[in-house]
């Protein structure tokens, strides 16, 4: 390079004005650490033993005559907070409570203190010395698994407070709720602004956890109201003693409507594109309500749709909004040193160079909120395909379903799955939300830069260069395509009476021949796209496990939708509606009749009371007959009461069949207990003589 070319020699003049430029820094705000009034650690120190106290309180009072006899029955009660296979219990507490463990669990990933206890976690970390690769991890990961089983058993007594349906929960609840809030409430309220991420961070992710506190805050009174009045029952056996069961069996017993006559013709777009939107928007039934678990689980979808964004906002955009507020005229000749020359004019290279960064910024959040669009347009289409999939499971629509014949009955890997089937739904939707706004950034940073910036302003058309060099080519492909369809749809196919059928055969097979090579270009490109459409398709449905991201014959391999898939057999099994109307109808009836079984605390209970021999009253053959063919009936299409007779635990696992005894096994078990029976009347009669 001469020293006489221009190009040179402004380089050379920008590198040595640009090492004696001083670098002016945009200010910054500074947030200082913040401590609030209320004292995290002496809080948590008094919560706990709260806590604590309360749950005492709470077994204390379940005592049953005897003090030894009862508090050992609360304690179990207790550790049972809430019965998961109860559809007709209120949501609201159970939701509330989960919400407050997810945000608790959004804030300690990132806290660099985990627990409230430890005050400065470094100095430990310094002085044990862990960081060596023989100790193991560091002592902050340790104090963070600890956290993970702090905060649910800090938050189990307001879950607890609910189980016992007695007004002395109720008000415990209520002030260890408004506790909580207050102290939460007080806290953001002292130090909204915090050095950590972004000054608004820490007051913006506990909004989810204020939301749900209040909730809680409001309903424990009310629920409290409601019992002073007695409006609200204070028993465990409203599962069985609610009419949703018996409103859902005379549902699907009433006589369907006569079919209006419809044409056949096809329906418009206007009425295509009403059902396509109402396919994706789930509206409440008063005959069907979702299990409890489902219920959670859409609630913290929601908030983790929410803590994702937040991050993913806070995260990145102040910083870009940082450095835009700090382009100055010196961008110009820093650009220049790399041989980036935007323009002659310094004013207006900044200003281009602000306008590039406003528009990653925009591009970065349409991508985020688009994300969150997608991803909540998700939720609502999984929650109408969870009531299609839990309506077609209660009818035995097996195949449908599962799109082969499976056993709907518990398991090991099928508790497993339900137990976590709403952790695995928050986590997924967390990874998919941040792998769409990565995907979507990109894509729109492509369309922005490539093509919608360089159509504005008539320069940098790389890609439309790129496309219009190759115009033979694209044409070529073009014409091939065009051509097929043209010839399939003119030449090629003929209608005769109503049907269709090959025609012109001879130039149809040249046609194939002398468009191979042509066809194969093309091929090429219905490979890539069919490669953008799928990762497309994987990446918006990766939140969602009621479908499968692999083909219908892959689905076990799918870990998201085989643990859907156990998770449906647990509650199908367990919590059928028409189960629960008949073992709640056997309860109604035995405590008219004057039986001596008393009504179950949960559905556990009431399977076990059906099994019991109870002493029968006189009553008509006729009527007793007709009971126990009922009874048999019930027994053995329902799997979760099929082991609990007698007659049907001596039979092996072999003569079941997704809960339903095989033909050959009822004939076979009918003779060897006719045979046990006439066997037993012989030795009556031979021993009859002896008596005598």
């Amino acid at each position: 390079m001469s020293s006489n070319d221009p190009i040179s020699k402004d380089y050379y003049d920008y590198s040595a004005w640009y090492e004696n430029l001083e670098p002016t820094k945009p200010p910054v705000e500074v947030i200082l650490p913040c401590d609030p009034t209320a004292d995290d650690r002496l809080y948590h120190i008094c919560i706990s033993a709260i806590s604590i106290v309360v749950m005492l309180v709470l077994a204390a009072f379940t005592k049953r005559k005897r003090l030894c006899q009862g508090f050992l029955k609360g304690v179990p009660g207790l550790l049972s907070p809430v019965n998961f296979l109860d559809h007709t219990q209120h949501k609201g507490l159970a939701v509330a409570v989960f919400g407050v463990v997810f945000c608790k669990l959004c804030v300690i990933v990132l806290a660099p203190i985990p627990l409230p206890f430890v005050q400065n976690p470094e100095s430990d970390y310094k002085a044990q010395h862990v960081t060596d690769t023989l100790a193991g991890a560091p002592l902050t990961e340790y104090w963070k698994i600890l956290s993970l089983f702090y905060y649910p058993a800090l938050y189990y007594p307001l879950l607890a407070c609910g189980t016992l349906h007695s007004q002395v929960g109720y008000v415990l609840g209520s002030l260890l709720s408004w506790t909580h809030f207050g102290v939460l409430v007080w806290q953001k309220v002292d130090c909204p602004k915090t050095p950590q991420i972004y000054k608004y961070y820490s007051l913006l992710t506990s909004l989810p956890q204020i939301a749900c506190l209040a909730f809680l805050s409001f309903q424990y009174p009310l629920l409290l109201f409601k019992g002073l009045k007695g409006t609200v029952k204070t028993n465990a056996s409203e599962d069985l003693d609610s009419s949703y069961y018996r409103d859902y069996v005379k549902k699907i017993l009433k006589k369907p409507s006569k079919p209006s006559t419809t044409s056949t013709a096809k329906p418009k777009l206007s009425e295509r594109v009403y059902d396509a939107v109402k396919s994706y928007i789930y509206t409440p039934e008063e005959v069907f309500r979702f299990p409890l678990k489902l219920a959670i689980s859409a609630v913290v979808s929601f908030i983790a749709v929410y803590q994702v964004a937040l991050l993913l906002i806070v995260g990145l955009v102040p910083t870009l909004q940082i450095v835009r507020a700090g382009v100055t005229e010196e961008i110009a000749f820093l650009l220049a040193g790399f041989k980036i020359m935007l323009s002659e004019d310094r004013a207006e290279v900044v200003r281009i160079v602000v306008h590039y960064i406003w528009s990653t910024e925009v591009c970065y959040i349409s991508a985020t909120i688009l994300s969150c669009l997608v991803t909540l347009l998700m939720l609502m289409r999984s929650l109408v395909l969870h009531r299609a999939n839990l309506r077609g499971l209660y009818r035995g629509d097996i195949y449908n379903v599962y799109n082969r014949q499976r056993s709907v009955r518990p398991s090991r890997p099928a508790l497993v799955c339900w137990m976590g089937f709403t952790s695995y739904q928050a986590a997924l939707v967390c990874l998919g939300l941040v792998i769409q706004t990565l995907v979507f950034f990109i894509c729109l940073m492509f369309a922005v830069f490539l093509v919608i910036i360089p159509i504005l302003y008539g320069r940098n058309l790389i890609i439309f260069h790129i496309i219009g060099n190759m115009w033979p080519f694209w044409l070529t492909l073009f014409l091939a395509v065009l051509i097929q369809h043209i010839t399939a749809k003119f030449a090629f196919i003929k209608k005769d009476a109503g049907t269709r059928d090959l025609d012109n055969r001879s130039a149809l097979f040249l046609l194939t021949y002398f468009l191979f090579p042509v066809n194969v270009l093309v091929g090429v490109l219905l490979g890539v796209w069919r490669m953008v459409i799928t990762a497309l398709f994987n990446i918006i449905h990766l939140g969602r496990l009621d479908i499968s991201l692999l083909n219908r014959g892959a689905e076990a391999f799918d870990p998201g939708y085989r643990c859907y898939a156990h998770y449906l057999k647990i509650e199908v099994s367990q919590s059928h509606p028409v189960m629960k109307a008949f073992c709640g109808m056997l309860l109604q009836t035995a405590s008219q009749e004057g039986g001596a079984g008393q009504k179950m605390r949960d559905v556990e209970e009431g399977i076990q009371l059906v099994a019991q021999e109870k002493k029968q009253n006189k009553v008509s053959n006729t009527r007793r007959a007709q009971a126990r063919w009922l009874l048999l009936f019930t027994l053995v299409n329902n799997p979760s009461l099929v082991g609990s007779r007698k007659h049907f635990q001596r039979q092996s696992s072999e003569s079941f069949l997704n809960g339903t005894l095989n033909r050959a096994t009822k004939e076979s078990s009918r003779r060897d207990t006719s045979q046990k029976d006439e066997g037993k009347e012989a030795g009556k009669e031979a021993d009859a003589p002896a008596t005598n």
